[in-house]
């Protein structure tokens, strides 16, 4: 086994954690029911549009959107069998085209306005 394989079950330990989280705190704090579904995404993509327009500095909703971006590569992976990566700190999938996606980034993209979590798992699941 090469150290390339050994490591990739890790790489999905924390993304996981922060998508069950994100699950967790959206069902009691915010009533909001997440099931894993790309349909779920429209309504991350409206709560992020939300903090957006509220004004909430990107700095104070950073671990929201890393769990919004989690829970989005969750998506993913579950339609896809697609798996978690990661490299000095930073968290991606590759589907298994071989495409690498960024969704915590995308999370972030999102919140300025420039992404989309709906979007990016249209196009992650193209073809699969």
């Amino acid at each position: 086994m090469t150290t390339e394989q050994q490591t990739r079950p890790s790489a999905a330990a924390k993304p996981v954690r922060w998508a069950a989280d994100t699950v967790s705190t959206m069902r009691e704090g915010a009533r909001l029911r997440l099931d894993y579904s790309a349909q779920s995404l429209w309504r991350l993509d409206r709560m992020i549009d939300d903090l957006r327009r509220e004004g909430t500095p990107q700095g104070a909703v950073e671990s929201v959107l890393r769990g919004f971006g989690a829970y989005a590569g969750e998506v993913i992976v579950r339609q896809t069998g697609a798996e978690w990566w990661a490299s000095g700190g930073d968290h991606w999938i590759r589907t298994p085209d071989g495409k690498l996606w960024d969704p915590i980034d995308e999370a972030r993209r999102c919140f300025t306005g420039d992404g989309s979590l709906r979007l990016l798992c249209r196009d992650a699941t193209v073809g699969m």
